[in-house]
């Protein structure tokens, strides 16, 4: 295999004499620097790169230096190397779909002239789709998004466009966004941007370093174009001719916005859209609501774990790998991929998508038969895109006839069905695939198709057009069949004229330099010689044998070659014909493939939910400002779809006013963030309209999943651990609301331990009292159960923390042998030890040390065997700190730590360098102090 893999991958040879190194030595000194630009050279039979470009390639793609090359030499020697045509490919897939940090340009010519051919961005993938799709499907529709922030006292409002150029989509809005950018997170997180354009002058201020950041977490590169391309003349003068329909609704609809049409005509010009004129027409344009889907950020993307990763040990690592069930060539990965980055808040509509998937849940006939002829249907929504750019041949035409004539198949297979959602089964499909089947649609594109192409020669691989078709094209073919019936007479007289067996030893060959020439082999030509001499001409003598001709063969080739070429170019008129009669149908083939890939996407959730060893359940949707979220025998679809995994199903119940906020406590590897995203897992899953993993489920539908858990260290942004952790909580604190879903894990371990408490505690209670959103907090603080108790100690305040749980992941220890047992039950109440010292026994640590830990564990444990909180609902487990305080003191010293978190939360840390951050922090700190003496309660965290 490895053989193979250096075979394909071989280094070609750089094949250029000194005039041909010289001539593009002084070309390449001519071209723009442009440090995101790979340049690429097509040298016909492999391509070189030069420069910085072949550095990287070498280092990245060879992974030695020793793959470099020079050309020219001393001063004028350039880097270069040389790529076969595999590694290109290779290298264009990792450039464009992988990563988000270069272009891609492809140049074509000789010595000192070459023009650029090919140019590409991770947004704007078109003139590459042969090369990155030719043996694959397309994913992921990439969208390009330009942006215009304009900042103002009450924050920044944005200008926001972007265009989709598979789908021909333009779509506009506007909004007040805050300083962490949350809407233009969760806009590009819906619509699965790659690369956005900013103004050029943006870059500078700190606010743009912060939308900047967004754009980073996003994964989106960032392409700045000048400010003077952000303009809005004439903008309604290119969308019309670019937009179908009526231009007055798109005058409407622009002149309704402030700052998203400079952006949109920025996008414009970017995409060069109004340069091809195969866009004429075939676009529409939309206002984008912000409001129409579930929110979701970057890291409540990473957390749920929803789209792939190159790191998945498998497929069923993500949800989209576990859910990607899919049969259609490519169309409905990619819905699938939109729906789970764009989760449903209309009730309605996720019934109806759950009343479907349970109709292909309950009657298995019906999803197998659908699925075998879904198999057969090719990307319809990519042939389409080839064809209205005139970039398609008759296979394009036969791939959407063979998808075509499926559809009535499909019809009939949900005919059969009568089922108690038989009547939305026939609003929902048949009724469409009715009205697009008729006459005047695709029977009227199949009828052109069986006239116009010569199906009986697929089976030879040949996509070719009936010669009855054309009248001009039927009088060719019966020339052309005349001359071969001639060539083949004379082949037979010639062979009995030479007294040789015709096809075993003479031989008519076809070929591009003689054309018709007879050929027989060396072990016969001396039978022959003298005929050959006197009768023939001898055109070439070679190991394979003689090749000759005569003045009557030569006469017929010569005629048949004539006819040939008039035959290719009459069929050459005729299948542009065919292609353009087609892109007449663009709307019903767009129609056609809304259809069935959404069908694809039920049927392969209808395919989850009941291949599982453990079926998926239908959950009940109720409105977000009633119901609660109750999940019995929940469990995790990726980790339970894992082979070594034999997973315990827990119950979640988020009740208002009783457990609207459930505090998580228990050991280390006890299940605790398992449990706390398998419940946002489910929630998404129930709102793209799935099945989801529980015994029985009823959901309040979310308008945004908030989800901190864990944060890696950005030091190359100039941020630590902790302040990632901080920014990311400072988003959910001012963009959560009361119907949002928040899902914290371990908040505060990234600094000091009563640091870290002090703001966990503040955080639980602002949420809680301020957002009211339902909050799972998982946590080793295990004072903050107190929260749930703390109706008592905050009476003389007034104050009262209603709708805490505690809940915990248990665990076994036996006393005896110290061993600890995992038991991944999730229990009410609190749990009353930690367990950090056992899981360092996991980890086989020295003995010595581990005894060590124990013994300075216990001088630091600062909890009493146990004090009881007596509250009306009986006796419960509480705080366990030894030392008892004064309510006054308490409330003294909580209003004044309540106003020092206040202030910090405050602080505009975006907008300030480390420095002024630092000190600011300080001065805080100090006045907090100079109130400690006040406060006994207050002088435990100092």
């Amino acid at each position: 295999m490895d053989e193979n893999f250096d075979e394909q991958n071989k280094l070609p040879e750089l094949k250029l004499d000194a005039k041909q190194a010289q001539g593009f030595l002084s070309f390449f000194k001519t071209l723009p620097n442009d440090p995101r630009a790979v340049r690429f050279f097509d040298r016909r039979d492999y391509y070189t790169a030069h420069g910085e470009n072949a550095t990287f390639i070498a280092k990245t793609y060879y992974r030695t230096t020793t793959a470099l090359r020079q050309l020219g030499s001393g001063s004028n020697g350039l880097s270069s190397v040389s790529v076969n045509k595999n590694m290109f490919e290779t290298i264009t897939r990792d450039l464009l779909l992988e990563r988000t940090d270069h272009t891609l340009e492809l140049y074509e010519g000789s010595g000192s002239n070459w023009r650029l051919m090919k140019s590409a961005s991770p947004g704007n993938l078109s003139s590459f789709e042969d090369v990155l799709f030719a043996n694959n499907e397309m994913q992921d529709t990439p969208v390009v998004v330009a942006l215009l922030p304009n900042f103002r006292e009450n924050g920044c409002t944005v200008g926001f466009s972007y265009v989709d150029l598979t789908k021909r989509i333009l779509g506009l809005v506007e909004f007040l966004d805050d300083s962490h950018f949350t809407n233009v997170e969760s806009a590009l997180v819906a619509l699965g941007c790659k690369e956005c354009l900013l103004p050029l002058e943006s870059g500078k201020s700190s606010e743009c370093r912060t939308l900047s950041d967004a754009l980073t977490r996003c994964g989106v590169m960032v392409t700045e174009r000048k400010k003077t391309e952000f303009k809005a003349r004439d903008l309604v003068q290119d969308l019309g001719r670019l937009v179908k329909g009526s231009i007055e609704p798109v005058r409407d609809l622009v002149s309704g916005f402030e700052f998203a049409p400079a952006a949109l005509g920025a996008l414009l010009s970017y995409a060069e859209l109004l340069a091809d004129e195969g866009n004429y027409g075939n676009y529409s344009i939309c206002r984008y609501n912000l409001g129409s889907f579930m929110r979701l950020d970057s890291a409540a993307m990473r957390a749920l774990n929803v789209l792939e990763s190159k790191t998945d040990a498998n497929k069923n690592f993500s949800l989209f790998g576990l859910m990607n069930r899919t049969c259609t060539a490519g169309m409905g990965k990619r819905l699938l991929h939109m729906w789970l980055k764009q989760p449903l808040l209309d009730i309605s509509e996720i019934n109806s998508r759950l009343d479907l998937v349970q109709a292909f849940v309950e009657d298995t006939e019906l999803r197998q038969d659908l699925r075998q002829h879904l198999r057969r249907i090719s990307d319809i929504e990519r042939l389409m895109r080839n064809i209205q750019r005139t970039r398609a041949g008759l296979q394009h035409i036969v791939k959407l006839y063979q998808s075509s004539i499926r559809v009535p198949h499909i019809k009939s297979a949900l005919e059969k069905y009568d089922g108690q959602f038989s009547s939305l089964i026939k609003e929902r499909y048949l009724d469409p695939f009715e009205l697009l089947t008729d006459d005047d649609h695709l029977n009227k594109f199949i009828a052109l198709v069986e006239t116009s192409v010569d199906l009986d020669q697929l089976e030879n691989g040949e996509y070719m057009i009936s010669p009855s078709y054309d009248d001009a094209l039927a009088t060719l073919k019966s020339e052309q069949e005349s001359l071969e019936r001639q060539i083949h007479n004379l082949h037979k007289q010639t062979a009995f004229d030479l007294d040789l067996p015709v096809d075993k030893a003479l031989k008519l060959d076809k070929g591009t330099q003689f054309g018709h020439v007879f050929r027989i082999t060396k072990k016969e030509e001396p039978k022959v010689r003298k005929k050959l001499s006197a009768q023939f001409i001898v055109l070439e003598t070679r190991k394979d044998g003689v090749k000759f001709t005569n003045t009557k063969l030569k006469k017929l080739g010569d005629q048949y070659q004539k006819v040939l070429e008039e035959y290719k170019n009459c069929q050459k008129e005729l299948v542009n014909r065919v292609v353009q009669t087609t892109a007449t149908f663009s709307e019903v083939f767009e129609h056609l493939a809304g259809f069935l890939s959404e069908l694809d996407v039920l049927l392969s959730f209808a395919d989850l939910a009941s291949s599982c060893p453990t079926p998926y359940t239908r959950p009940r949707i109720t409105p977000p400002d009633v119901g609660d979220i109750v999940l019995e025998g929940s469990r995790h679809p990726c980790v339970e779809a894992q082979d070594w995994v034999n997973f315990i199903p827990n119950d979640c119940r988020l009740v208002r006013g009783k457990s609207w906020f459930l505090i998580i406590t228990g050991p280390n590897m006890g299940g605790k963030s398992t449990f706390i995203r398998q419940v946002g897992v489910n929630i998404l899953m129930a709102q793209v309209g799935c099945f989801v993993p529980c015994e029985k489920a009823s959901i309040s539908v979310r308008d945004c999943i908030f989800a901190r858990v864990g944060a890696g260290d950005c030091q190359l942004r100039g941020v630590s651990t902790f302040m990632q952790e901080m920014l990311e909580t400072a988003s959910i604190l001012k963009g959560a609301t009361e119907n949002s879903l928040v899902i914290i894990d371990e908040l505060g371990r990234g600094t000091s331990t009563y640091d870290g408490f002090g703001l966990a505690w503040a955080i639980c209670e602002h949420i809680v009292e301020v957002i009211k959103a339902p909050t799972l907090f998982a946590t080793h603080f295990h004072e903050l159960t107190a929260l749930a108790h703390e109706n008592g100690n905050y009476e003389l305040q007034k104050k009262q923390i209603v709708g805490v749980a505690n809940y915990h992941v248990s665990a076994h220890i036996d006393s005896s042998i110290r061993k600890l047992t995992m038991l991944y039950k999730v229990e009410p109440g609190a749990c009353d030890q930690s367990f950090g010292i056992h899981v360092a026994e996991f980890a086989n640590f020295p003995e010595s040390v581990v005894a060590l830990a124990r013994e300075k564990a216990a001088e630091l444990e600062d909890f009493s065997p146990t004090s009881i909180i007596s509250t009306d609902a009986g006796q419960e487990e509480g705080s366990k700190r030894k030392r008892g305080y004064d309510a006054d003191d308490i409330s003294r010293g909580a209003a004044k730590a309540h106003k020092f978190l206040k202030e910090f939360a405050e602080l505009p840390l975006e907008t300030m360098d480390l420095k002024q951050a630092l000190q600011q922090v300080t001065k805080l700190k100090d006045d907090l102090q100079k109130d400690v003496n006040n406060s006994e309660w207050l002088q435990q965290f100092f």
